[in-house]
């Protein structure tokens, strides 16, 4: 098992899977007989209880960190092994909360589960910042879109303010035929790869029917994906769906071949993609240096 126990799932920008990401990782380690605790950190924009289609009671992240609850009265189990910390949607009630509060409620999920996921909002603020330096490791999200990209560099800036580790980056609705390679965009926002994980058009249809995607489909590629994202982060065996329940490698494997969005076709490319992929490129690094100069 990882020594790190506590991560905060972390983007630049919204829409990039992030609370998607948070779920389906929970849910995996879960599934594995690990405790998982998911936590809605995103306070201004809670939106985690509808991707696991949870209605919460009156209480709320929001009353934990009023001071009006404990903790335990605003977490609500899922699943065996997997429970999840909502927040509210009152915008009076967001006025009275307290982010510094967090600190106590990451202490207390600490010392009863095996793992903790914050999602985390997007955009620099304090309650934003706040959890990048609780965590244990800093995950980040991001899609290849140049504009993405550019905002994962001011998520690095201020993970690095608030005293956070980087575990790395995870690239989301990557293609196999994607213009930029996967790992020239970590190496240049100098980050550890983690994982990506395809485009499925199953991951939209899993969040309107309030399933995480590992179950709902769960040998889709984006679930084989969050699988060996889960394994690898955690250094836990999360196996994969089989049809008498033994976890193998070869379908964890062929979620490698999915997602690593370079193939022998690839490679194969003829010469009259070139341009276009050197100018996607190109778009992607001026976005990085942009944002390294706003810095």
């Amino acid at each position: 098992m990882s020594h790190e126990t506590v991560y905060a799932i972390a983007s630049g920008k919204g829409g990039v899977g992030k609370t998607t990401t948070t779920v389906n990782l929970g849910t995996a380690l879960a599934e594995a007989g690990e405790r998982v605790a998911i936590v809605d950190a995103d306070l201004g924009m809670a939106n985690l209880a509808g991707f696991v289609s949870l209605s919460p009671d009156s209480t709320t992240l929001y009353d934990v960190l009023a001071g009006d609850a404990s903790i335990d009265d605003a977490t609500y189990r899922l699943a065996d092994n997997m429970v999840a910390v909502p927040s509210g949607t009152s915008l009076d009630d967001y006025a009275e909360t307290s982010p510094e509060g967090l600190r106590e409620v990451v202490a207390d999920l600490r010392s009863q589960f095996d793992y903790v996921f914050l999602d985390v909002g997007a955009g620099i603020s304090h309650e934003t910042v706040l959890p990048l330096g609780l965590a244990d490791a800093v995950v980040l999200v991001s899609t290849p879109e140049p504009a993405a990209v550019h905002d994962t560099r001011k998520t690095i800036e201020l993970t690095d303010r608030a005293g956070g580790d980087l575990a790395g980056i995870v690239l989301t609705r990557t293609r196999p035929d994607g213009d930029v390679s996967h790992e020239d965009i970590a190496d240049r926002l100098e980050l550890p790869l983690l994982g990506t994980i395809p485009e499925d058009p199953t991951a939209r249809e899993s969040v309107y029917a309030g399933t995480p995607l590992v179950v709902f489909e769960p040998r889709g590629p984006a679930a084989l994906a969050y699988r060996r994202l889960a394994a690898d982060l955690t250094g836990v065996d999360v196996g994969s769906p089989t049809d008498d329940g033994n976890g193998t490698s070869d379908e964890l494997g062929a979620a490698d071949t999915a997602t690593n969005g370079e193939t022998d076709a690839d490679v194969a490319d003829d010469a009259d993609t070139a341009d276009g992929r050197e100018a996607a490129h190109d778009d992607v690094s001026s976005a990085i240096t942009e944002a390294e100069t706003d810095g």
